[in-house]
């Protein structure tokens, strides 16, 4: 225990702005969704799919459903009844529901009851079923209008991501004409959709995409000017009346002398952008032309203008193969695209189109004004242009001018993807239950009786509540949580996953989305994420990154005003902050905030140019915001390599909590942060004194002289195995404050992490037990208990109704010995204290036979001796292969106490055993900075080297480990180590702000240790100093979830597959060493002919040899030759199942009958005779 220790910080940074809590993500989100305490809700989350949905009117507009408002209840259980009973920690949602019938104007209400909702506890997690689950955070694409250039085919094209409905494209062809499509469909030409929207004519769409002027025609230079330019506008002769130039048409020689015949006095000509004159737009108009001559067929007679023509050709496109008229087609474009029920931007999608094109909309669904912006951009975008001018209106119906940048758009950009968090997540799928439900109320509408009717026998909760069990169950995003460590927990809440339904998938998720960006800076941990094919898919949030109301992520930064740093915040998001400079969190500042020098590093996008500080707008928090909390943890991260690191910040998340914790001697300083907001500690609601205190209770007298009672969790089972234990910190007369520690819980000391321990660490190769990553240790961790975990497993059994009648739990089990007997009760039952070891009985229970006709004389013994004399069978629960531990816990459900148990399940029984692992050879152990190992050795303390004042080493690591993988704080740690414990002090260094090699120095220094922190050792076992000194320190290591107890495995004989006979596979099914196609081929390249037979044959599906060559080990005989695998006659099955026949041949050429040949089989089996071994 580090309890009292006195802390020194290494940090120079102060930063103004303290950690947020690290799992508001998830209890911000849940509120939002819930609003559990709202009286007047607003319209986001459960009440918006409320409003949404309400009110529902019959098909015949006779009755009309308006919904009031909802309620939710209380839980039936408390959260750890929930646990211990497999239930669901819900309250009941019921909502206020208004019938009204429209013929009498009669009004009903009523409150319905809507099924169950998951509440979420103050961890940020749920329960369901009694497991504790955790909803993740998902990372996907925003909705918004977003443009791109693909390089191979050199084009431009647009695409229309909604949130909900049919995505719209756009892009250039090969034939320079700008195409669009719907949904992926047909291609067609996009002014062909402009004109669909109502505009008529060429003229007007050409002044929709480009300014024009026009020239006036006096002099030759005027008309000069015209040549090589394109009419914005038909010249039209006024004698005739016939069209001189059209719209779109270059102006050249020949048509200027027309224009002088016709003695023309001006032409509106196209201003290009960038001057870059351009046919994509006047091809695009002839293509339309041919397009809908090709595309629909009018009959005659029919009169339509060229907006109508355009409606027609889309709805042919769309609908092919349905009547085509107006109206289906004014429906059809409604229904794509303008539609709140079928199509929505959502408020994200329209904030970010708002944002692009400078406009001020409001509506969710698109607009005129958004699909000819689009077409707008891509024009300019093909013409190399900065951007352009267009006119908006502001909040106040004001037009003012505004520079649309036109910029290509970058998908892997923060500013284009977003948080999806838990409450969003439901909301999206209680929608689909409440649509489901609305179809059901319309059919119950039609059918039922309306003098009779109520809402609640219209509405039906079953598909409200199968699609919530059905997310929280079964969804890719709800997880059963990793609770290893608290440090695992927090980790877990904080999770940013790409994949999932409306995600990206592993195998399409190509190099760019899973590359760090510069935008990730602050937001997106660039270091924490897993090894493996979700590398870069699934990342962590950064310490200071928060998600914002539209679901982007955002940091904080200070703001500098003329070069000074003031103390205001400001969060920004990726796309906002990239018109800024930055500063970084380590720049020197003077006294007054004012930075020092005239040229700072600043970064700016991608970059990293030096700016005058009247050029930076902010600066950075503090260096730690850039990473995870996992992160955050590893001191001297800034000396480690990031592949390294990235090992060390998930090797965390998998330390066991040992029995005895110890804090970090050299830590960051984020240890305490990480502790408290895990949820694990035990933390005062109010202020007092504490009055009593013992090992399962904390009692605080409060200022008004109530007396506020904590429990402490004892020896409870985590998710994976481990041991969830408070232990109190405080004593009986303490003075406590609002939100002190209490007691501390698994793998905390004090109120910080501790996940693992310190200890004397030498780096030097010892007898080559080091050899390539191995470990050596000193017997003293294991005689210490240093390294000793506890790890408790839990088994159940059922006593289910079966058709032969009803299992028992019982101590009254036929055939077994009094010693099996010994630690169960009266019942059955083991009882708590007892120590188990395999195959003993934790539950006794009998199952029974199918009855016979009984005899006169057994009905008598039945009638006499009851269910002694019935036929039962032994299905007690027992203590499975590899498992021992002492009985901590046992817990009893029946019927007939009125527990809730599922169907046919009369009674259950959970176990838990408590097993007691010390550290042995074969478990892996790591430091922070990803230096893992398995341990190779045990060593005596005595054989191990020494330092001169006769202190054995604890660990022996190998020093060829450090140089190539480039972690080097590993060994800053250790110096530091080494001169915080002798100076009793816990050493904090944040990263990219922490201990310096000189601040080290002076510590070894003042602690009276070598400078360098090489001490002379001694060789144990000789007695002899090492030729040369050696690095000595004191190193935090941590034991992992990867212990040899859970992995070794060895089976002799045990169960086959059925079809094939070939052992099964894996430590779960005791299952056999997979030989394959590759281990044959090394035993052929031997020449290894009977082993590779035998190995084939009898260790496999060979069942008669096999049985035969047990019976010959036991009498200790030698065996005979193989027999033929069952595998064999699998292959000769299938082949026949292919209509061919096939027959088998012995040496001698006489056939061979399968059939006889597995009756001979079995009557062998059950009788195998020691003087026929020969093979069948």
């Amino acid at each position: 225990m580090q309890e009292g220790k006195k802390v020194v910080n290494f940090g120079k940074i102060n930063s103004n702005i303290d950690l947020p809590n690290l799992i508001e993500i998830q209890l911000k989100s849940y509120e939002w969704f819930l609003q559990q305490n709202g009286t007047k809700r607003k319209n986001e989350g459960l009440q918006a799919v409320f409003e949404e949905i309400f009110p529902i009117e019959s098909p015949h507009e006779d009755v009309v459903l308006e919904f009031i408002n909802y309620d939710i209840g209380k839980p039936k259980y408390s959260e750890l009844e929930c646990k211990e009973r497999d239930v669901t920690y819900a309250a009941p949602l019921k909502a206020t529901i208004r019938l009204i019938r429209k013929d009498t104007m009669e009004v009903r209400e009523q409150t319905v009851y809507m099924g169950d909702v998951p509440l979420m506890t103050r961890r940020g997690t749920f329960i369901i079923n009694g497991a504790e689950r955790v909803v993740v955070n998902q990372l996907h694409r925003s909705p918004g209008i977003f443009f791109f250039f693909e390089d191979v085919e050199r084009i431009y094209n647009a695409r229309v991501i909604p949130d909900r409905g049919s995505w719209l494209e756009f892009e250039m062809d090969s034939k320079g004409h700008i195409i669009a499509r719907i949904d992926r469909k047909k291609k067609f030409p996009a002014t062909l959709l402009v004109k669909a929207l109502g505009f008529e004519s060429n003229e007007e769409i050409t002044k929709l995409f480009y300014d024009t002027h026009i020239i006036k025609l006096k002099t030759e230079e005027d008309f000069d000017a015209l040549n090589g330019k394109r009419v914005a506008r038909d010249v039209v002769s006024k004698e005739t009346g016939e069209i001189v130039i059209e719209v779109g048409d270059r102006i050249n020689i020949d048509s200027i002398d027309r224009l002088k015949e016709e003695k023309v006095k001006e032409v509106e000509v196209i201003n290009f952008p960038n001057n870059k004159e351009d046919s994509f737009l006047s091809s695009t108009m002839e293509f339309e032309n041919d397009f809908i001559k090709k595309n629909l067929k009018i009959e005659a007679g029919h009169e339509f203008s060229n907006s109508e023509l355009a409606l027609l050709t889309i709805h042919a496109i769309m609908r092919p193969g349905e009547p085509t008229n107006l109206e289906n087609a004014k429906a059809e474009l409604e229904r794509l695209f303008f539609n709140p029920r079928t199509y929505s931007l959502s408020s994200v999608g329209r904030y970010k189109i708002n944002n692009k094109f400078g406009f001020l909309e409001k509506s969710e669904v698109l607009t005129k004004d958004d699909i000819i912006a689009t077409v707008r951009y891509i024009l300019y975008l093909i013409a190399e242009a900065e951007g352009y001018e267009c006119e908006v209106t502001d909040s106040e119906g004001n037009k003012k001018k505004k520079f649309v940048t036109t910029i290509v758009d970058d998908i892997d950009h923060l500013g284009n993807r977003r948080v999806r968090s838990v409450g969003e997540l439901i909301m999206n799928q209680i929608k689909v239950g409440f649509q489901r439900m609305e179809r059901v109320i319309k059919e119950r509408m039609t059918i039922q009786d309306l003098d009779v009717i109520t809402p609640q026998a219209l509405i039906s909760i079953k598909p409200i509540s199968a699609v919530i069990n059905e997310f929280f169950g079964s969804s890719q995003l709800s997880q059963f949580m990793d609770q290893t460590n608290p440090l695992a927990e927090l980790t877990h809440k904080r999770r940013l996953n790409a994949l999932g339904p409306g995600g990206l998938s592993r195998e399409r998720a190509g190099f760019e989305v899973r590359d760090v960006h510069p935008s990730h800076y602050g937001r997106m941990c660039p270091i924490e994420t897993p090894e493996g094919p979700n590398i870069g898919l699934i990342v962590s949030l950064s310490t200071f990154g928060r998600i914002n109301e539209f679901g982007f992520l955002e940091t904080p930064y200070r703001v500098v005003e003329n070069g000074r740093v003031t103390d205001k915040i400001q969060y920004l998001t990726a796309d906002i902050e990239d018109d800024y400079f930055i500063a970084q969190a380590n720049a020197l500042l003077d006294e007054n905030g004012n930075f020092k020098g005239t040229l700072i590093p600043c970064r700016n996008r991608g970059n990293f140019p030096y700016k005058k500080p009247k050029e930076i707008q902010y600066m950075d928090v503090s260096p730690n915001q850039v990473f995870s909390v996992s992160t955050g943890l590893i001191p001297f991260l800034e000396h480690d390599d990031a592949n390294r690191a990235l090992m060390g910040s998930n090797m965390q998340r998998q330390a066991v909590p040992l029995m005895v914790e110890e804090a970090p001697l050299v830590g960051t300083g984020m240890e305490k942060y990480a502790a408290y907001d895990s949820g694990v500690l035990l933390i005062s609601d109010r202020g007092g004194e504490v009055v009593y205190v013992d090992a399962d209770t904390v009692k605080v007298k409060t200022s008004s002289d109530a007396i506020d009672e904590y429990k402490l969790m004892k020896f409870k089972r985590t998710n994976q195995g481990t041991c969830f234990n408070q232990k109190p910190v405080v004593k009986a007369g303490q003075k406590i404050k609002t939100g002190d520690v209490l007691a501390d819980g698994p793998a905390t000391d004090s109120g910080r992490l501790a996940l693992g321990k310190n200890i004397l660490v030498a780096f030097m190769p010892w007898m080559g037990y080091n050899f390539e990553d191995a470990i050596l240790i000193s017997e003293r961790l294991i005689e210490e208990d240093v390294y000793t975990s506890i790890h408790i497993e839990q088994f159940e059994v059922e006593a289910r109704e079966t058709k032969l009648g009803r299992e028992v739990i019982t101590r009254d089990i036929p055939n077994l010995s009094e010693k099996a007997f010994r630690d169960l009760d009266a019942d059955g039952v083991v009882r708590v204290g007892a120590y188990v070891l395999p195959d003993d009985i934790l539950v006794g229970k009998v199952t029974p036979k199918g009855e016979q006709d009984l005899t006169p004389e057994y009905k008598l013994l039945h009638s006499i001796f009851g269910e002694k004399a019935r036929e039962v069978r032994d299905t007690s629960l027992r203590v499975p292969n590899g498992v021992e531990g002492i009985v901590v816990d046992v817990k009893r459900f029946s019927r007939e106490n009125g527990d809730e148990l599922a169907p046919g399940v009369e009674e259950l029984v959970k176990v838990y055993i408590a097993d007691k692992r010390k550290i042995s050879v074969g478990d892996k152990m790591a430091g922070r900075h990803g230096n893992k190992g398995v341990i190779s050795k045990i060593v005596p303390r005595y054989d191990l080297p020494y330092l001169p004042d006769g202190t054995p080493v604890d660990i022996v690591l190998n020093p060829l480990s450090v140089p190539s993988r480039m972690n080097l704080g590993q060994l800053l740690e250790t110096e530091l180590g080494w001169a915080a414990g002798e100076l009793n002090y816990l050493a904090e260094t944040p990263i990219f702000d922490g201990a310096k090699e000189s601040d080290i120095r002076d510590c070894l220094r003042k602690a009276g240790l070598p400078e360098d922190s090489k001490s002379v050792l001694y060789d144990g076992r000789s007695g002899e100093p090492f030729e040369d000194t050696v690095m000595v320190g004191q190193v935090y290591m941590l034991k992992l979830a990867h212990m040899v107890d859970d992995k070794i495995h060895a089976r002799s004989t045990g169960p086959y597959s059925l079809v094939t006979q070939q052992p099964l596979g894996g430590k779960a099914q005791f299952g056999g060493q997979r030989l394959g196609e590759m281990e044959v081929w090394a035993l052929e390249a031997y020449g290894a002919a009977y082993t590779l037979q035998e190995l084939l044959t009898v260790k496999s599906d060979d069942m008669l040899g096999r049985a035969r060559i047990y019976e010959a080990i036991v009498k200790g005989i030698n065996t005979t030759s193989p027999g033929i695998p069952e595998s064999f006659n699998v292959l000769i099955q299938e082949l026949r199942g292919l209509a061919l026949d096939v027959r088998i041949f012995d040496d001698k050429g006489d056939e061979i009958s399968l059939s006889e040949w597995s009756e001979g089989f079995s009557k062998s089996k059950r009788r195998i005779k020691i003087d026929s071994l020969e093979n069948v």
